[in-house]
């Protein structure tokens, strides 16, 4: 499907890519990972012919067609639906000329190359890529315009994902997705027909959706088999082989050269150390492991502990225009030690939830009781934009301590986890993750005793994630996190809630139940049903279970009990005849099975005259 030769890519001076090869056959779905700046999303415009590579050349198949999310949302006036029906340029062009032929034989294989495309049924695929995404059947009508920036490049990712092509690259798509849409994206990209690169820093994602890893470290790529937790796996043991032999190596080396240092002016050990000698030479050294650690995260303690609850709402409504809540019946309590996770697709108020506990929004009804003292630090994504461009992060840092001296301001900096040669770099210029870093250290610089993070590992690669999860577990405080990062979900957080229908709910079950409810609900949105509840998207004990199907088979009871008066019953057999198999009453004597030990009986209901085979008389 895709083979690279020889390719070397440079951008702006600097090699990102040095000789590399590579070679994927058809139906792959490969992970591309690597450090962030390391040339990922390079690599896709070399692909996609956007940029010309240095050196070496690459290899597609004839004709394929390759798809890749657009870099700009639509805004259009048209309805979400016909923007994705719109990505299949076959089936639009054949439906336009479809309009216009006149021709008989034209006409017949527009309409055969149709069906071979499965055009009948585009809309029900394009609605329900729409849905998986989070756009319900409403939403699907609308106009493009009248989303934000973050909803129109879901439509742009249905997009892409509705034209079905070849070779499908993902760039991080689930940086505009909410935990929802991620798992419905991986359930996706698994079933995905044909070749599938996703750069993604998704532990998760990468572990569910792929079956190979395209690492890109040191400007080389090198393809490993398996998801992520086996590549991780594999190149450990890889580096550890790799330094074991350079150890083994360099012992070698030494021995030989102490030999050759003190034979060499000996007659009798001469020709023994010059073979020596020679055999150095030829020794290709192994190159040592090189680890690039990643910065840490640091977060400082609370300067005062306040006692449980810290938070308390009873009987609470929140919402933005008075009379019309998005959430209402709340009641919940936080305390000094608690870790919640919040579920739930976009649009249902987990962003509101967010917003009421951290004091930007009031509540409209009910009780809100806020502990002594209590310091909340709060982190979204779009705060990004709230970082002065002009200023680094020394300048940032040392508005909060205008008195300190330059190496305090400093060292609190390196705290946030950038590089001294980061410091002194405006903010315009720090990569997304680097932003991230310093809004987050400047969103905790006072020691908060409850800390909310609205999706923090967008622009943060994989070891910078797993950086935010020690850091996590290591901060004292309560912590409310609203991520897609399933891994870092599961690693730090303690309790689930469920963000749904206008209320708030503890979520009983596991991350992996959740996803069959996500999955459930999508497949019922698809056939048109009512969401399920959530009881059943948890997973049951025996016990449970027992009861359900007891549950069941009583309210089977009286639909068995009209089954049961109207089959016919074998006098023979004594057995009630199967009527799926009974296609007229003439023929209901030839369509049962009967039980071995009646094959007398069935001999003597062959010959009946009202037999199949068999002209029925008169």
């Amino acid at each position: 499907m895709l083979i690279l030769n020889d390719i070397s890519v440079r951008m702006a001076g600097r090699l990102l890519i040095d000789h590399a090869n590579l070679n994927l056959p058809s139906g792959t779905k490969a992970g591309l990972v690597g450090r962030n700046g390391a040339g990922k999303s390079t690599l896709f415009k070399v692909i996609t012919g956007e940029l010309p590579a240095e050196t070496g050349d690459f290899f597609l198949p004839k004709n394929i067609r390759i798809g890749q999310v657009a870099q700009e949302a639509p805004g259009t006036e048209d309805s979400l639906i016909e923007i994705v029906l719109a990505a299949d340029l076959e089936r639009t062009a054949l439906l336009a000329e479809a309009e216009t032929a006149t021709d008989p034989h034209r006409i017949a294989e527009i309409h055969i190359r149709l069906v071979d495309i499965d055009a009948h049924s585009a809309e029900a695929r394009a609605g329900a890529i729409l849905s998986g995404l989070g756009f319900d059947s409403g939403a699907q009508k609308r106009p493009a315009s009248s989303f934000s920036g973050g909803w129109r490049m879901r439509v742009a990712l249905a997009a892409v994902l509705f034209a079905e092509p070849d070779l499908l690259l993902l760039d991080e798509p689930t940086n505009y997705l909410d935990l929802e849409g991620t798992l419905w994206l991986e359930d996706y990209v698994r079933r995905y027909p044909h070749t599938v690169i996703l750069i993604s820093h998704d532990r998760d994602l990468l572990n569910s959706a792929v079956n190979s890893i395209v690492h890109l470290e040191q400007t080389k790529l090198t393809l490993w088999q398996g998801n992520y937790d086996q590549f991780e796996r594999l190149r450990s043991e890889a580096l550890e082989l790799q330094q074991k032999q350079r150890t083994k190596q360099e012992a070698h080396r030494k021995h030989m050269e102490a030999f050759v240092e003190r034979f060499r002016a000996k007659a009798s050990k001469a020709k023994q150390a010059q073979s020596r000698l020679k055999a150095l030479q030829k020794l290709k050294p192994i190159s040592s492991v090189i680890e690039d650690h990643v910065q840490p995260f640091h977060f400082p303690e609370p300067e005062k502990v306040v006692a449980s609850p810290i938070i308390a709402v009873e009987s609470g409504e929140v919402g933005y225009t008075p009379g019309k809540p998005v959430l209402k019946q709340l009641n919940f309590r936080i305390d000094a030690d608690d870790r919640i996770a919040l579920l739930g697709s976009n649009g249902n108020g987990k962003s509101t939830l967010a917003k009421l506990i951290s004091g930007r929004l009031p509540l409209q009804n009910g009780r809100m009781t806020v502990a002594p003292n209590l310091k909340i630090s709060f982190f979204a994504q779009h705060q990004l934009d709230d970082l002065i461009p002009e200023d680094n992060a020394i300048e940032h840092v040392r508005k909060l301590m205008p008195e300190a001296p330059e190496s305090k301001v400093r060292a609190r900096v390196s705290q946030m986890g950038l590089a001294t040669v980061k410091m002194n770099t405006a903010a315009k210029d720090l990569s997304g993750g680097e932003k991230a870093r310093l809004l987050m250290g400047l969103a905790t610089f006072q020691g908060p005793n409850l800390l909310i993070l609205d999706e923090p590992t967008n622009h943060l690669d994989i070891d910078s994630r797993e950086a935010l999860m020690h850091a996590l577990n290591d901060f004292d405080g309560a912590v409310i996190l609203i991520a897609h990062d399933r891994h870092l979900i599961e690693a730090t957080m303690d309790r689930l809630w469920l963000v749904r229908d206008g209320g708030v709910a503890p979520y009983d079950g596991d991350l992996d139940a959740y996803r069959s409810l996500v999955l459930a609900d999508a497949k019922a949105e698809r056939s048109g049903n009512s969401k399920i509840s959530v009881d059943e998207g948890q997973k049951l004990t025996k016990a449970e279970q027992r009861k359900l199907s007891a549950q069941k088979r009583e309210a089977l009871k009286p639909l068995q009990k009209k089954f049961r008066k109207l089959t016919p019953w074998c006098s023979v057999s004594r057995r009630r005849l199967n009527p799926c198999r009974i296609n007229c009453p003439i023929r209901s004597f030839t369509a049962v099975s009967l039980p071995r030990r009646h094959r007398s009986v069935r001999k003597l209901v062959m010959r009946n005259p009202l037999s199949p085979g068999r002209k029925r008389n008169g």
